[in-house]
């Protein structure tokens, strides 16, 4: 059995299809409205901030996939998800379980260094620092031995259905709408993105390789990495047609953060959109080298002809 905890968002659903088309059938769907991805799952409807809850969603179960998500509110963030990461970590403890750690890149510098798996973190802002702490909880428990556990971390996500980022919302979102795209400060920065299902279905692998545990992966994109000048003009390409876009610059977003309480909680990832963002998966790729990852091209072709079938 393998259970996915948090299991409606993009990363959860593909990750239930990868491990029903390559590992095995026994999946348990977890999160507060649990639903089915595939039609042998088993769902577990659940609070996770509740700690008899977390055991039990995860009892019986080989290896449970942390990939749940939370609106993107630092006050949110900071009562429930260390909570909710403890009471995992200690229903795994419990259960004999292992922990596949899903992880992003906000506790790291958001400056133009090359990121690696050894890079310190020094987070910008509260989710940053959330993040940090959550990350450090799982590390604790792997060098004390009292959990085998595997972080896989990702950079900013594009991609199909669900995908929820920056990059969805202004590129994406605004090209199925017939608007203007949007740009975050700069258009002549370079930028690593993760394709989804590539995200997922490498997370899948990582918890089926016994010999990756114990440590932290970047997760695999694209090498040919591209700036949102490039991006954009490779989209235009695909879709046939000039796509039109402005930089959005840093007072726009502050002028907005006084009427938008989204843009307000932007505000803070706001800073790795004015260096390149170059994110190092030289690991995973030594390691796992038939791995096939998505390349911007075909991504953005999926997402084209994903919205031609709607």
């Amino acid at each position: 059995m393998q259970v996915i905890l948090g299991a409606n968002g993009q990363i959860g659903e593909e990750l239930a299809r990868e491990l029903k088309r390559n590992y095995t059938s026994e999946i348990r769907i977890v999160s507060r409205e649990a639903k089915k991805v595939n039609d042998t799952d088993i769902v577990f409807s659940a609070d996770l901030s509740n700690k008899k809850s977390a055991i039990e969603a995860v009892k019986g179960s080989e290896i449970a996939y942390f990939t749940l998500g939370l609106p993107i509110s630092s006050d949110l963030w900071e009562k429930q998800f260390p909570l909710i990461l403890r009471n995992v970590i200690d229903a795994c403890k419990i259960n004999g379980t292992k922990l596949v750690f899903f992880d992003n890149t906000y506790m790291y510098p958001q400056d133009g260094r090359l990121l690696t798996e050894e890079t310190l973190f020094d987070p910008v802002g509260r989710k940053g620092k959330v993040r940090r702490e959550m990350a450090e909880m799982v590390m604790k428990e792997i060098e004390s031995g009292e959990l085998e556990a595997v972080i896989c971390r990702a950079p900013e996500f594009y991609g199909p259905g669900k995908t929820q980022s920056i990059t969805n919302t202004l590129i994406f979102n605004n090209i199925k709408e017939n608007k203007k795209l949007r740009v975050p400060l700069r258009d002549d920065k370079l930028r690593s993105l993760i394709w989804t299902p590539d995200a997922s279905r490498a997370t899948a692998l990582i918890g089926n390789t016994p010999d990756a545990f114990g440590q932290t992966w970047h997760l695999p994109i694209d090498d040919n990495m591209l700036n949102y000048n490039q991006f954009i003009n490779l989209a235009s390409k695909i879709y046939g047609k000039e796509l039109q876009y402005s930089v959005v610059p840093k007072f726009v977003f502050k002028i907005g953060a006084r009427f938008n309480e989204r843009v307000k909680e932007l505000q803070e990832l706001l800073p790795r959109y004015k260096y390149d963002n170059l994110f190092d998966d030289s690991k995973f790729k030594k390691r796992f080298p038939e791995f096939q990852v998505t390349t911007y091209k075909e991504g953005i072709e999926q997402i084209k002809n994903e919205k031609l079938l709607k």
